[in-house]
């Protein structure tokens, strides 16, 4: 039986590959589909039937998802069988190492990036959403928003230029927050290690 192995959505699989390699930790990942998030009330059966099919391999698996608006589903789910997952609600409130409530605070109508979804925008945001065919349901989407917050992992110039090119889609001015792997890699170290 190998030791450990993370459950891992999909759009926080190579920052944990990353921390992985970093604390050079003998552990698997076992991705799931990052658009689970557009039907939040799929991510608790999802990850249910990746710990059962995985569970009589490995001696201990932790979940690296937020809540991700399943409403405690998950948690609850996870209290059930016995396996511990990442705190928080959501990746944002993570990268953000501690100053989420604070960007919220000062501008409740901020749409967050991360280094995954800039890569993924086109798709996750653009072809999503219907926006690329039809242009008009950008305006209604994003009405409420006033600005678009990039929490980038890497500091990478080409990221930042595709940052800009996103918020510039949704004709909102940008702002980039160099974040690292924030109260992600300090959440798992606390698990792993604690």
């Amino acid at each position: 039986m190998k030791k450990f192995a993370f459950i891992v959505c999909g759009a926080l699989a190579r920052e944990v590959l990353a921390i992985i390699k970093k604390y050079q930790w003998e552990a698997d990942v076992l991705g799931l589909p990052v658009l689970l998030h557009n039907e939040p009330d799929r991510i608790p059966p999802a990850i249910d039937r990746r710990i059962q099919s995985a569970k009589d391999e490995y001696e201990r698996l932790i979940v690296v998802y937020g809540d991700c608006g399943t409403s405690g589903s998950l948690d609850r789910l996870l209290e059930e069988q016995g396996v511990q997952r990442v705190s928080g609600p959501h990746c944002y409130e993570m990268y953000a190492d501690g100053t989420f409530e604070e960007l919220m605070k000062e501008e409740p109508g901020t749409f967050f990036l991360t280094d995954y979804l800039v890569g993924s925008f086109d798709h996750l945001v653009l072809e999503g959403l219907g926006i690329d065919r039809n242009p008009h349901l950008r305006d209604e989407y994003f009405r409420n928003y006033r600005r678009v917050v990039y929490l980038a992992q890497l500091n990478d110039p080409r990221l930042r230029e595709r940052a800009q090119w996103a918020a510039d889609r949704l004709g909102l001015p940008l702002e980039i927050k160099q974040t690292g792997y924030g109260l992600l890699e300090k959440r798992l170290v606390e698990l792993v290690e604690g």
